[in-house]
């Protein structure tokens, strides 16, 4: 690839367009250090649990931590695919998306490590339909804009990474964190650490939703019926990890919790992604980029 010219130099940044607007809240809001969390209560709190409520908690952090890593290793074809287009303010703010996934693996190994314990290998823990999905589906859809920067390429990709991963599977990982250590008002360094994933994670659902409605308003229906069936068909899958998370329980999950409860909340997700994206059929491509619905998130959950 060759340049002619420089977005800065030709034009200069756009800081109305969404992408850039996600920039400044990153550059605001992202810049927690997973390093300096204390996490010495969470230890002793995690010691005083039951062996199937540890177990349970171990599970779960496992699964978020190999889900980060996997994010991580994954984005970066959409930030070539940013590059080739010449689009700088997304590519920008694609910067600060990645550094944030680095500092989720961070965070979570620390729990796994300083407050679980963990000294061996947590592979068991990761089911068939987790495999499939992030060893998979994710990685497969991803590499597909290495060499693919069609529209149709790119939609399949977000609709993966940013509506099923992120806005589906790690929505409901963080749900079961609340619940779990919310209503025992344990391991606060944990929560807390959670809270700020979150919230990062929040920007980087909102430039999904943002991306695909930019692709629906621009190429229409063959688009939009492309990240409906992929949406649907990766709700299978993302029902189906949580299900597999829970099945080694049986009808005694620990906690109290209840497989369909974490189910609805999966499905209420989807349900929720899926209809902000499909108002972008009904919008033009300046009402998306600069009107009300240009609205992308990233400060709250």
């Amino acid at each position: 690839m060759t340049r002619t010219s420089f977005a800065t130099t030709r034009r200069g940044l756009n800081h109305a367009h969404p992408a850039m607007r996600l920039w400044h809240k990153a550059k605001k809001l992202g810049t927690w250090d997973p390093a300096s969390v204390d996490l010495t209560q969470d230890r002793a709190d995690w010691l005083a649990l039951a062996d199937q409520e540890r177990d349970l908690l171990l599970r779960l952090t496992a699964q978020f931590a190999g889900g980060e890593e996997s994010v991580t290793a994954d984005l970066l074809p959409l930030l070539g695919w940013a590059a080739r287009e010449g689009h700088v303010e997304d590519e920008m703010f694609l910067t600060s998306y990645l550094w944030e996934e680095a500092k989720h693996v961070e965070a979570f190994d620390r729990v796994l490590r300083e407050v679980a314990g963990v000294e061996g290998d947590l592979e068991a823990y990761l089911t068939e339909a987790y495999r499939g999905h992030f060893m998979g589906a994710q990685p497969e859809a991803m590499d597909r804009l290495r060499s693919d920067s069609s529209p149709e390429a790119l939609a399949d990709a977000v609709a993966t990474y940013q509506m099923t991963t992120e806005g589906v599977l790690a929505e409901t990982g963080y749900h079961a964190y609340y619940t779990v250590l919310g209503e025992q008002k344990i391991m606060l360094g944990t929560r807390a650490m959670e809270g700020l994933i979150q919230r990062d994670e929040s920007r980087h659902v909102g430039y999904g939703i943002h991306l695909l409605s930019l692709l629906i308003a621009e190429h229409g229906d063959p688009i939009w019926a492309i990240v409906e069936t992929r949406m649907s068909m990766l709700l299978m899958s993302a029902m189906n990890v949580v299900g597999e998370m829970l099945a080694p329980y049986g009808d005694d999950v620990p906690f109290g919790i209840s497989l369909d409860t974490f189910l609805s909340y999966a499905q209420s997700q989807f349900q929720k992604r899926y209809a902000r994206i499909e108002k972008a059929r009904s919008k033009t491509l300046e009402e998306i980029l600069y009107g009300a619905a240009a609205s992308v998130g990233g400060d709250g959950r």
